[in-house]
C-alpha cells in the first residue's frame, strides 16, 4: 500500500486568463501574418515584417481609457506587443481593434534641454509629421498643422510575479505599406514605482501593423 495516502496533485494552477484574448502568463498564441505581408507588398517597410509563429506571453498590461473601452496589451520576451481594443476587457470581449507591434528603437534624453526638444511645446512628439531618418511618417492622432496634445496613461503591467504602474505620453503615426499601413508609435515610458523622474525615462519607437481577430489564435 505504499503510496497511497499521502501523495498529493502537485500540478500548477492553470494561469488566470487575461483580457478579450483570455490567455494567461506563460500561455501561447499563434500569429499568422501572411495577410500583412499580401498586403505590403509593393511597400517598403522601416524593419523587416514579422514572422508567422508563436507568441508567448510573459506579461499583461491593462489601461481603462474610458467607460466603456479598455486598452490590453500582451508581451513576450522580446518586448514585441499585441495590443487589443475592447469594451470590457474580459476574456471573451469583442475584439474592437487588433494590432501587433515590434520595437524599432530607443532614446535616452541627457536632461532637461533634450527632452525639451522631444516633449517640449514646440517638441518632435506630437508634430503633423515625423521624420525618422528619412523615412517620413503623419500624424494618427489629432487634426490640423499645429502640434497635438499627446495621450497619457498608466498602464498597470503584470508579469506573474509583480504589478507595475508604468506613466506613458505617446503618439502615433502611420505611413502607407503597399495596400496596408506601417504605423509609428512613439512613447515616452516611466515607471512609476521606481521613483524616476522625468530625466530617468525614455522615448521608446514602436513599428507596427493592423491585423484582424483571424490572425491572432489561442493555442
Amino acid at each position: 500500500m505504499i503510496g497511497w495516502f499521502g501523495r498529493r496533485d502537485e500540478k500548477k494552477p492553470l494561469p488566470v486568463e487575461r483580457g478579450p484574448l483570455a490567455v494567461g502568463i506563460g500561455g501561447a498564441l499563434d500569429l499568422d501574418f501572411l495577410s500583412l505581408e499580401a498586403n505590403a507588398l509593393g511597400g517598403e517597410p522601416a524593419m523587416p515584417l514579422p514572422v508567422s509563429g508563436p507568441f508567448i506571453v510573459v506579461a499583461y498590461g491593462e489601461v481603462q481609457l474610458d467607460a466603456s473601452s479598455v486598452l490590453s496589451r500582451y508581451y513576450d520576451d522580446e518586448h514585441r506587443m499585441i495590443q487589443t481594443m475592447s469594451g470590457g476587457g474580459r476574456p471573451g470581449d469583442a475584439v474592437e481593434d487588433i494590432s501587433f507591434y515590434h520595437p524599432w528603437d530607443s532614446v535616452v534624453p541627457s536632461g532637461p534641454q533634450a527632452w525639451s526638444r522631444w516633449t517640449g511645446p514646440n517638441g518632435l512628439i506630437g508634430q503633423e509629421h515625423y521624420d525618422a531618418d528619412g523615412i517620413h511618417f503623419h500624424r494618427f492622432w489629432g487634426e490640423g498643422p499645429e502640434r497635438t496634445a499627446l495621450v497619457e496613461f498608466v498602464e498597470k503591467v503584470d508579469d506573474g510575479e509583480a504589478l507595475r504602474s508604468i506613466h506613458q505620453t505617446c503618439m502615433l503615426y502611420y505611413r502607407p505599406l503597399g495596400q496596408s499601413r506601417e504605423m509609428l508609435l512613439i512613447n515616452v515610458e516611466r515607471d512609476l514605482g521606481q521613483g524616476q523622474s522625468q530625466t530617468g525615462s525614455s522615448v521608446e519607437f514602436l513599428i507596427g501593423y493592423g491585423l484582424t481577430p483571424a490572425d491572432v489564435r489561442r493555442v
